[in-house]
């Protein structure tokens, strides 16, 4: 009795307010430490896509075969993996994201019996069903992902929180929700947090993780409260130009989304609350993060500047889909789909669709660069500068797409693509899913291609 009295006095966890914004403190990947053995002239960026522990074991296969590829000459010791920078997650993606983050190469002797081959789903629905949990999950604050939360926490994350990982010599670890109210990803960054007068620091990553995996109906919303408006944010320079100014966002870019719901996420007094669900909903390749901020770093006239006196001249990014078939037959049977049916697909046709559109942001960017880019030696060689189209910035762009699609073994492909989207697969899926991950990148021509740059530059 006094444990189910216990049970229902739970009350969700409130993340602290933020007094003041400091834009030198807090986890964000401007603030990020050199990493050892990292090219500062390269920027190596990895998106983990969600769908339950399909993804996770798809996004930790590839992390095991960059850290196996060598760069340069065996004696030094250099990988792939020490180039990493920024790794972003959305869902399954985004517990490899967090754990790689916060142990490094721990995770290549934990990760497997801690998470990917322990039964997760199970264990959930044995809380779930426990009429002890009962007065915590149907109490108002306290919901099914503070139950997923506490799980992850004592299986995975063991209470660390996102000040844990400052300053770690690791990647940063960027993960990402859904915004219920605006249907728009929501970033755990310091970044974003400022907006929102909140200090990350203090969050728990197993909260990050549930919220980023909290499949709606299946998962409760997670909540966080708004103070916006009290830390005295205000927004970058280059986001609060007028459109006229050289500094602007491009018109119709996501720096100018990212602008205008800056604007909406600031007012706490108007929104005081923020409910977040799947990531998925938003940008289910965890995509759109890198393309705001590579569009942040295009746009931002104190990058143009850095551009001068900083050696970047590479940008390679690897998206990391573990997308399930679509395959579903509906079209072929005279049967309108079930209730249940109508239900996930309408969950999971704007994921697959919204997929598509960010991979093509993605290719618009590195496009529009290009072009920029050469728009600006142009203009330096009419204008008679010869000698200053050799510093002109010029970044070479690489992305590389691992997904089930381009493995040539038609039954494997299939296998993999039907693999469920739960948090259970047979240890035989598990280890499928890695050593498809590791052939699709070690076999992929673009990828090939950066290793023997990135080894012949050093």
């Amino acid at each position: 009795m006094t444990a189910l009295c216990l049970a229902g006095c739970a009350t969700r966890p409130i993340n602290p307010p933020l007094d003041h914004v400091d834009a030198e403190a807090g986890y964000r990947w401007s603030n990020h430490p050199a990493l050892p053995q990292n090219d500062p002239g390269t920027l190596l960026l990895l998106v983990f896509s969600g769908g339950g522990t399909r993804a996770a074991a798809f996004s930790y296969g590839v992390l095991e075969e960059l850290r196996r590829t060598q760069i340069g000459a065996p004696a030094e010791g250099r990988t792939m993996l020490d180039e990493v920078d920024l790794i972003t997650g959305v869902s399954g993606g985004s517990f490899t994201a967090l754990s790689y983050a916060l142990y490094g190469e721990r995770l290549f002797e934990e990760y497997e019996q801690q998470f990917l081959k322990r039964d997760v789903e199970s264990e959930l629905l044995k809380r779930l069903f426990n009429p002890l949990t009962w007065p915590s999950v149907w109490s108002t604050g306290f919901g099914r992902s503070e139950l997923a939360e506490q799980y992850y926490d004592e299986i995975l994350f063991h209470g660390a929180t996102f000040a844990d990982l400052i300053g770690k010599p690791t990647p940063t670890a960027i993960v990402a929700a859904t915004a219920i109210s605006t249907g728009t990803e929501w970033v755990f960054s310091q970044n974003n947090f400022d907006v929102i007068c909140s200090d990350l620091s203090a969050m728990r990553l197993s909260r990050a993780a549930a919220a980023s995996s909290a499949v709606p109906v299946v998962m409760s919303p997670v909540t966080l409260n708004n103070y916006g408006g009290r830390c005295g944010y205000r927004m970058p320079p280059w986001l609060a130009a007028p459109p006229d100014a050289p500094t602007a966002p491009w018109p119709g870019t996501r720096a100018q989304q990212r602008a205008h719901d800056v604007e909406r996420y600031a007012d706490g007094a108007r929104r005081p609350y923020l409910h977040l669900v799947d990531g998925g909903l938003a940008d289910n390749l965890a995509l759109y993060a890198v393309v705001g901020d590579l569009q942040e770093l295009r746009a931002s006239a104190r990058f143009r500047q850095a551009l001068g006196v900083q050696p970047l001249h590479r940008i390679a990014v690897v998206v990391v889909n573990a997308r399930s078939s679509d395959n579903q037959n509906y079209d072929q049977r005279e049967a309108a789909p079930s209730s249940f049916e109508l239900l996930m697909q309408s969950v999971n046709v704007p994921i697959d669709r919204f997929s598509f559109e960010a991979v093509f942001a993605l290719q618009d960017l590195v496009t529009e660069w290009g072009q920029e880019q050469q728009l600006t030696v142009d203009a330096l060689r009419l204008g008679g500068n010869v000698s200053a189209t050799q510093e002109a910035p010029r970044i070479d762009f690489t992305v590389v797409n691992v997904s089930f699609d381009a493995l040539p073994d038609r039954a494997e492909r299939e296998y993999l693509l039907n693999l469920p989207t739960s948090l259970f697969l047979s240890s035989e899926a598990v280890d499928r899913l890695r050593a498809a991950a590791a052939q699709l990148l070690r076999e992929s021509a673009p990828f090939r291609r950066l290793v023997q740059d990135m080894s012949s530059s050093r």
